[in-house]
């Protein structure tokens, strides 16, 4: 049944234009970025946007954050929402249910074929724009990476800067998307022993340290730097980046149940869709809701930005942690209602 339900999504067209849609975007952004090799000031933008003149090979967390806070859960939130009501709009769901299949089993399979959508959604928008990054800006001079670390790292609200008990500042508070702002994710950051301090100057005047170019070879040769000020080399940004895409495709599980639980609700595909959505939109206004600071922790969209914190040295956990235990308990919670109304539901309407 499982191989059935991933052939279906598969085979429709729409799963394929949708992800060609969601790999599209950052491909623009990059195109216009190469042509006028002018990047967004620091704090502004998506999250690294700032930094893949430098680098190319930190496109793909840019073009993640790029995708996540709208696009990429309105994609999975239509797909999951056509799961079950699809099929019972069409009548299908009928004749699926005839068969030798037991309704548990075939709401596991529909779970399955969300989750390999968002798994090849993901994989596809980091792929891509990785082959899209390099090739338009290079993998990156170590000197001109490690250099541009203090200017990436603005002021703001990264994922483990602010937290629930309100010890960040009011600057820092998170935006409509999670637990960081996608336009300035890059909070400072306790460096790591022995790590330089970022944004320290031995001069007056405040300006960001340079390193010496012969310093900054040996420091950071074949690497990217991290937001904590670190090099990173290749075989750990590419681990960093796999731990992002992990924590993005558990965070949009948590949509996908939403969606997959309405979708057992109603007849109505698009009605699934559009309360999935109304559920995350109402998410997002509570997360920057001063007086909503009891619920926020346990929102949908409260961590959703918090895989940057893969990115910095060390790896602030905190929010990562918590983040995937709140989308853990959604899809369980949710998967569990979805179950009670689907075995008990009269289909033959």
């Amino acid at each position: 049944m499982m191989v059935v339900e991933l052939r279906k999504l598969f085979r429709r067209p729409r799963t394929w234009v949708t992800i060609g849609l969601l790999c599209l975007l950052p491909v623009i952004v990059a195109v216009f970025l190469a042509s006028t090799r002018i990047a967004p000031p620091p704090g502004q933008g998506a999250a690294f946007l700032s930094a893949v003149l430098e680098s190319g090979s930190l496109y793909p967390a840019a073009a993640l954050a790029l995708v996540l806070p709208i696009f990429l859960p309105v994609a999975v939130a239509v797909i999951a929402g056509d799961t079950v009501a699809g099929e019972s709009g069409a009548g299908t769901l009928r004749y699926l249910l005839v068969r030798p299949v037991g309704r548990t089993k075939l709401l596991l399979a529909k779970l399955v074929s969300v989750v390999a959508f968002v798994v090849a959604t993901v994989a596809a928008v980091a792929g891509s724009s990785y082959v899209v990054g390099v090739t338009l800006f290079g993998a990156g001079d170590p000197v001109a990476v490690v250099n541009a670390i203090p200017q990436i790292s603005g002021p703001g609200g990264g994922g483990s800067s602010s937290s629930a008990g309100g010890s960040g500042s009011a600057a820092s508070a998170p935006s409509a998307g999670g637990s960081a702002s996608a336009a300035d994710p890059a909070a400072p950051a306790p460096a790591a022993p022995g790590a330089p301090a970022i944004g320290s100057s031995g001069a007056d005047n405040g300006s960001p340290a340079q390193l010496d170019p012969t310093e900054a070879r040996e420091r950071a040769a074949d690497s990217v730097a991290s937001l904590s000020g670190d090099p990173l080399s290749p075989a750990d940004l590419a681990l960093r980046l796999l731990g992002a895409m992990a924590y993005i495709t558990i965070s949009m599980l948590g949509v996908g149940a939403i969606a997959l639980f309405l979708s057992t609700v109603t007849a109505s595909s698009l009605g699934a869709t559009l309360g999935a959505l109304a559920a995350l939109i109402s998410s997002q206004v509570l997360v920057t809701l001063d007086a909503a600071a009891s619920v926020t922790p346990y929102l949908p969209t409260r961590y959703w930005l918090a895989w940057i914190d893969f990115f910095r040295d060390p790896i602030f956990l905190r929010d990562i942690r918590a983040g995937v235990i709140v989308q853990a308990a959604y899809v369980v919670i949710l998967m569990l209602a979805a179950w009670a109304n689907f075995t008990t539901k009269d289909v033959a309407q």
